[in-house]
């Protein structure tokens, strides 16, 4: 009989505490007086309508831009990369704060310039932030399914007589849709989960609903709410899981040469998204800090979000370990990190909700650090078991045979092998989740200790008081620790090595 993998009874156990909030959810439901409020349609409504909007933005923007970075040799190539991708460095609730107060009568916008704009709020002005902070998800699964594809039949349709645009569209668009439908989906849960926006915007869709009614104490419709949120999420994550990339292995590599007028063109069309979603946001910062100064901000506040999410990077890698690698070792442990998986799809704001439960009914936990780091680990511990995972399956298995056949115990093989060359795969994944915490905000609303500030939610409590100054300074350090998973990302990506073939852009 096979002997189990010694990593399974710990990811086992791993994976029965991620299904612990959603166990929990479940319970406090049972309490609600009513499945389903009539009022709840207008929410679900919001909610679809929030989703659809930044579906159809992200697309909108994101595919034109995944040809323009692939497909056209840019002068600064890598530096326009950065650039349209560099929205992900900045959680949308930022983009909602800097856009509420820069427009409208009385914004930072007719203030300065004197130009009158319109107020940016509601649905529209939720599906327009979300848009735009959104596109690089579809930007960048689009970009890499065009990267993986052959050009030798775009040049025989354009050898046998077929325009560049309609044998784009013909060849080439039919052959990305699964990359273009696989950001789509992020940038769905990404407006399912997104609590800040919303609030801001002063749309009713769950989050902000569930936000408010555990504000009133209905903690039991909270979780009923959370729960219609988390069907949504799973059929997302659903359609997520049937989609497959693109499989097909290019001998050539399709390039573009635009002339200096289709440049212009371009730079015409795409400097709006980088003035929206980049430009203004900083510039209304470093406009508050030019007036305001500094304020009254204290460093505390930037050392508890780097000390939760320090602790919560530690714990999360010590218990991705296991996770990655029962995974590895076979269809159980496969299993197991799928169910891990779940927290990631669970908004925070559903995820403080039923942790609050759970601190109610163990008060050594209620209202205190360790349980704030729980929330964080079970929101973003897929983010460590990824890059650890994948970073181990690369790693050559020959070695670790020799270290047995020259009587190494699995464990001293585990620890003088497979863990030092597993490093930079750990280091990675908790750097992701480091700063995916520094940025968690729901969560910590509703989790934070008493008197506990992070950069979040001094920003969310600036917000909420209307001193808009005093948001200078977290605002910055926020973005700034932000871009550095930005630079984590593209760290790795090294340029394609494939022979390029001139195509003149007509």
């Amino acid at each position: 009989m096979k002997r189990w993998p010694i990593s399974y009874p710990f990811a086992l156990i791993i994976a029965l505490i991620a299904l612990l909030p959603v166990g929990v959810l479940f319970v406090l439901a049972s309490d609600s007086l009513q499945f389903f409020d009539p009022h709840n349609l207008n929410v679900l409504y919001n909610t679809l309508l929030l989703m659809g909007f930044t579906i159809l933005g992200a697309v909108i923007i994101g595919v034109p831009l995944a040809f323009l970075t692939t497909y056209v040799q840019l002068p600064w190539q890598r530096l326009w990369l950065i650039l349209f991708a560099a929205p992900l460095a900045m959680p949308s609730y930022l983009g909602a704060f800097t856009f509420y107060a820069a427009f409208g009568p009385g914004g930072e916008i007719h203030n300065l310039l004197g130009l009158p704009t319109p107020s940016i709020s509601g649905l529209a002005g939720a599906s327009i932030i979300m848009s735009l902070y959104t596109y690089p998800f579809v930007m960048l699964t689009t970009r890499a399914a065009l990267t993986s594809l052959d050009a030798s039949q775009v040049y025989a349709a354009r050898t046998l007589g077929m325009s560049l645009m309609m044998s784009l569209w013909r060849v080439v668009l039919p052959r990305i849709l699964n990359g273009i439908a696989a950001g789509t989906l992020l940038a769905a849960m990404y407006a399912l989960s997104d609590f800040g926006t919303p609030a801001i915007m002063g749309l009713d869709t769950f989050t902000r609903v569930i936000y408010v009614e555990y504000n009133s104490f209905g903690l039991a419709q909270a979780a009923m709410l959370s729960l219609q949120l988390l069907v949504i999420v799973g059929l997302v994550l659903f359609l997520e899981s049937r989609i497959k990339g693109t499989q097909e292995k290019p001998s050539q590599q399709l390039s573009f040469f635009p002339n200096r007028k289709q440049l212009l063109g371009m730079l015409v069309t795409t400097t709006p998204i980088v003035i929206l979603s980049i430009l203004l946001p900083l510039s209304i910062f470093f406009l508050w800090l030019w007036r305001d100064g500094i304020g009254n901000f204290e460093l505390v506040i930037a050392w508890n979000s780097a000390h939760a999410s320090i602790l919560a990077a530690i714990v999360a890698v010590v218990l991705a370990l296991p996770l990655a690698y029962a995974a590895i070792g076979g269809k159980f442990g496969r299993l197991l990190e799928r169910v891990a998986y779940m927290g990631f799809g669970v908004p925070g704001i559903v995820m403080g909700t039923a942790l609050v439960y759970v601190g109610l009914q163990l008060p050594f936990l209620y209202q205190t650090l360790g349980l704030l780091v729980l929330a964080y680990v079970l929101r973003f511990l897929p983010l460590a078991v990824g890059t650890i995972r994948s970073t181990s399956e690369s790693l050559d298995g020959s070695m670790l045979n020799a270290a047995r056949v020259l009587g190494a115990s699995p464990q001293e093989a585990f620890r003088r092998i497979t863990l030092p060359l597993s490093m930079r795969g750990i280091i990675a994944g908790a750097a992701l989740v480091f700063l995916e915490s520094m940025r968690e905000l729901p969560a910590t609303l509703l989790l934070g200790p008493t008197g506990f500030e992070t950069l979040a939610t001094y920003l969310w409590r600036v917000y909420e008081a209307g001193y808009f100054g005093r948001a200078a300074i977290p605002g910055l350090l926020l973005i700034l620790i932000s871009g550095l998973a930005l630079a984590l990302m593209f760290s790795g990506e090294t340029g394609n090595k494939n022979k390029l073939t001139k195509e003149p852009a007509k």
